[in-house]
């Protein structure tokens, strides 16, 4: 993946999930070095109201949508809610508001166990809230894999190189 082209082949994803499964280790360890000092009914609400607020309300929106779409307003507030720029802010305030405290690790916990464990990051408008692999990508991914394989660069016009490229050939 670069600027140009992204999409993450499933050993770049894989790397990826590693290195939040970092930072996932490290959240873990300070909590449970701190586990006396965390007032674990903040560490509940925090953890908690990051799907509460970004999660719930799209998931049942799509499971009871005939046709699984949602309203974009779903994607917005899940994406929001489960952006590390917006634990930033929340922590932050917190820690100005109320006072620096290790609950404040629920925010990580939650946000590196989403991406590393489960492989979920922000939501992009044009998938299904649930995650459905799209028969586009699923060409896309093939076509890719096939070019790997023969050692093409896809510089050349001899695959698609993105994903609006794969989007052109299906149309």
């Amino acid at each position: 993946m670069d600027a140009k082209n992204r999409f993450e082949t499933k050993a770049t994803f894989a790397l990826s999930r590693l290195e939040w499964l970092g930072f996932l280790a490290v959240s873990l360890v300070l909590a449970f070095q701190h586990r006396t000092e965390i007032r674990w009914g903040v560490f509940v609400l925090l953890f908690t109201v990051i799907d509460l607020v970004g999660y719930i309300p799209g998931a049942i929106a799509h499971r009871r949508s005939p046709d699984r779409r949602v309203p974009r307003a779903y994607y917005v507030a899940y994406n929001t809610m489960h952006s590390l720029v917006t634990a930033g802010a929340i922590a932050g305030a917190w820690a100005l508001f109320v006072r620096p405290e290790w609950a404040l690790l629920a925010l990580p916990i939650h946000l590196m166990g989403d991406r590393a464990l489960f492989g979920n990051s922000l939501k992009p408008f044009g998938v299904a809230f649930e995650p459905d692999l799209t028969p586009e990508f699923r060409a896309f991914e093939q076509r890719y894999r096939s070019q790997a394989r023969s050692g093409a660069s896809g510089a050349n016009g001899s695959a698609p190189t993105s994903v609006e490229d794969a989007d052109a050939v299906r149309a």
